[in-house]
């Protein structure tokens, strides 16, 4: 059954609120000082935002297991950065997942929303 029909089954109802919840934690995370310099020195908030990237991965490839036609954008990338962050930790730098915070997130979040509201 594809994501954007009028009957979206409960998994893929999960998978997507998942995603839209832990964009909303990096946003409650951020919210008394957006900056890159806040993200950067803060190894606490590093860990937090990090962590629900992960989960946006890992829900996002749940979905694609169940429809490969999702209609969000870079679906397949949102799943390489959790893998990246999970298995290449060691080769990611900061301002790679700020750009995630401030580029896609955003995109993603209001896809997301509009499929949850179909």
């Amino acid at each position: 059954m594809p994501i954007n029909s009028l009957f979206m089954d409960n998994k893929q109802k999960k998978y997507l609120k998942d995603i839209f919840d832990s964009i909303e934690h990096i946003e409650l995370y951020l919210s008394d000082n957006k900056s890159f310099e806040n993200y950067d020195s803060n190894m606490l908030l590093q860990d937090a935002i990090e962590r629900n990237i992960i989960t946006i991965g890992e829900a996002m490839n749940s979905l694609l297991k169940l429809n490969e036609n999702i209609m969000v954008s870079h679906s397949r990338k949102i799943v390489d950065a959790r893998n990246k962050l999970t298995h290449g930790y060691d080769d990611i730098e900061n301002v790679q997942i700020w750009n995630i915070i401030i580029k896609h997130l955003p995109i993603l979040k209001i896809e997301v929303e509009g499929l949850l509201n179909q």
